[in-house]
């Protein structure tokens, strides 16, 4: 059963998003929820739910020794996240965003292992999506735990979403995540450290990057994605870097 939302966002902090391209809250959901949460993202990470295998990825290393493993569609195997205050505050989050043809784009979750969880490189989330087709998209990315910069807090660079998606790499050979290529302005970045339950927003262009985790505990987080209907582009995108001969060529 949907919960009701209990969170809206201001006018003030929907012109912060549209000017930026991502927004910090302190809080979406309750303490206690979010106990509960951390309860069901752990029994997933930890084998003592079956996720399919293609729905577990790694996303800087490799199966052997894993140091950004992802579970995609998280709420197949765990129904009840759909049944969330949080979930229920991210829907109308999207709805102020996006408008009322916001639909859900499904869950991913990342935990970075304590002391040598790799950071997330800068990248924008558009990067791994269809090139021939326009996108209207948000992620909400919630801590199950103080999200801090020595676990791995989110960053930003503030309005990188008005610049058209950049050229990204795999990480490295056996990964699955990209990276962008070139320099970031640091002058532009800002680090979001929010308190356990508290979330970030950001545009599916909004160049972002999460530290390693160097703490004793796993830096758990949450990802509700939602978009818009796509539309096929006027002009096509080459986004080499998402064909495996491409980097079998260089």
């Amino acid at each position: 059963m949907a919960l009701q939302a209990t969170f809206s966002l201001t006018p003030e902090q929907i012109e912060r998003f549209r000017s930026d391209g991502f927004l910090q809250l302190e809080s979406i959901t309750s303490a206690d929820e979010i106990e509960r949460l951390a309860e069901i993202y752990d029994e997933l990470f930890d084998g003592r739910r079956t996720v399919a295998a293609g729905d577990r990825l790694e996303l800087a290393g490799d199966a052997e020794k894993p140091v950004l493993p992802q579970i995609v569609n998280p709420e197949r195997y765990a129904p009840e996240l759909l049944e969330t205050v949080a979930h229920a505050n991210a829907t109308a989050i999207a709805l102020q965003l996006l408008g009322d043809a916001s639909t859900s784009a499904g869950m991913h979750a990342i935990r970075k292992p304590p002391h040598h969880g790799a950071a997330t490189p800068w990248h924008q989330d558009e990067a791994y999506w269809d090139p021939a087709r326009e996108h209207n998209a948000i992620s909400i990315w919630m801590p199950l735990q103080p999200a801090t910069l020595e676990n791995g807090c989110m960053q930003f660079v503030r309005g990188s979403q008005h610049d058209e998606v950049r050229p990204h790499r795999l990480i490295s050979e056996d990964a699955h995540g990209l990276v962008v290529d070139g320099d970031i302005d640091e002058e532009l970045v800002v680090a979001c450290p929010i308190p356990a339950g508290g979330a970030t927003i950001h545009n599916g262009r909004t160049l972002h990057y999460a530290g390693p985790n160097a703490t004793d505990g796993p830096r758990r987080a949450l990802i509700m994605a939602f978009q818009t209907p796509t539309s096929e582009r006027a002009e096509p995108r080459d986004f080499y870097w998402q064909r495996p001969e491409w980097y079998e060529s260089t």
